[in-house]
C-alpha cells in the first residue's frame, strides 16, 4: 500500500463545504489530512464535516471579515495545535457584468470574498506555518488568465490572485512555506449544475462545456482536487510560484465542433 500523501497534515480549507472545496475536503481527509472546513453557511459547514467524520472540523465564517477569520485560525490552533496548510477556495462569481454595469457594492463583495480574504488568512495563519514550514494554496480560475466576456470584475480578483501567489512566493520562500495557485476552466459543480439547468436549451450549454476544453469533456471537481493534493503534499516540495491550469488545455484556444 502507497502512503498517504498528506498524512498528518491539518488544513485550513476555506468554501470547503460546497463544490471544488468540498471535493478538495473529500480528497485531503481521504491522503491522511485532518480539515478545517471554513464557509458562511452553517448547514453546509457541518453535513461536510459530519460526512468526514471526527477526526475533521467544521467552522462557520464569513472570510471577508477579518475578525471572523481570526478567530477562525484561533480554534483550528486551539483544536489541531498546529497548521500545515491554508487552501484559500472560497469565493463568488456574480454578477455577470461589463465593468460599467457593475456597483461600488457588487465590486467590494467580489473583492473581499475573492482577493482581501487571502489576506485575511494569511496574516493570522501566518505564524502557524511559519512553525510547520506549511504552505499556501489558492484557487485561481483560467479566466484570470485569459479574461472572459461579461465578467470583469470576478476576472481582475482571478488575475490578482495570480499575480498576489508569485508575490507570496518571493515573499515566503524564506520562510520555507511555499505557495501556489490551480486554475481550472469549466467544472461541474452544483452551481454550475443548476445554471445550466436554467438554462433554455440545457443540452447545447452541457456540449459547449465539454468543448471549450481540447481533452474532450467538463470535468467533475475531483479532477481539481487531485492536482491540489499534489501541490500540498512533498510531491511537490521544489514548487512554489506556480500557477497550475487544470483545465483540459482551454486555455490552449476553444474547441468547437462545426
Amino acid at each position: 500500500m502507497s502512503a498517504l500523501l498528506l498524512k498528518d497534515k491539518v488544513i485550513f480549507l476555506t468554501g470547503g463545504s460546497t463544490g471544488i472545496g468540498r471535493d478538495c475536503a473529500k480528497a485531503y481527509a481521504a491522503e491522511g489530512a485532518r480539515v478545517v472546513i471554513v464557509a458562511h453557511d452553517k448547514q453546509t459547514v457541518a453535513q461536510t464535516a459530519a460526512e468526514l467524520g471526527s477526526d475533521h472540523l467544521g467552522l462557520v465564517c464569513d472570510v471577508s471579515r477579518n475578525e471572523e477569520v481570526s478567530i477562525a485560525v484561533e480554534k483550528a490552533l486551539a483544536h489541531y495545535g498546529r497548521l500545515d496548510a491554508v487552501h484559500n477556495n472560497a469565493g463568488i462569481a456574480t454578477p455577470s457584468k461589463p465593468i460599467h454595469e457593475t456597483t461600488d457594492t457588487e465590486w467590494s463583495a467580489l473583492f473581499n470574498t475573492n482577493l482581501k480574504s487571502v489576506l485575511h488568512t494569511t496574516r493570522h495563519a501566518f505564524a502557524a506555518l511559519v512553525a510547520s514550514k506549511g504552505c499556501i494554496l489558492n484557487t485561481s480560475s483560467l479566466v484570470g488568465i485569459i479574461g472572459q466576456e461579461i465578467h470583469a470584475a470576478y476576472t481582475a480578483t482571478k488575475g490578482g490572485m495570480n499575480a498576489l501567489t508569485k508575490s507570496m512566493a518571493l515573499d515566503y520562500a524564506k520562510y520555507a512555506i511555499r505557495v501556489n495557485a490551480v486554475c481550472p476552466a469549466g467544472t461541474w459543480t452544483p452551481m454550475l449544475r443548476k445554471w445550466c439547468a436554467e438554462q433554455p436549451d440545457p443540452g447545447s450549454v452541457e456540449r459547449y462545456l465539454d468543448e471549450i476544453h481540447p481533452l474532450g469533456y467538463c470535468p467533475e471537481g475531483s479532477a481539481i482536487a487531485d492536482a491540489c493534493v499534489f501541490l500540498l503534499s512533498n510531491k511537490a516540495r521544489f514548487v512554489t510560484g506556480h500557477i497550475m491550469h487544470v483545465s483540459g488545455g482551454a486555455e490552449l484556444g476553444y474547441r468547437r465542433f462545426l
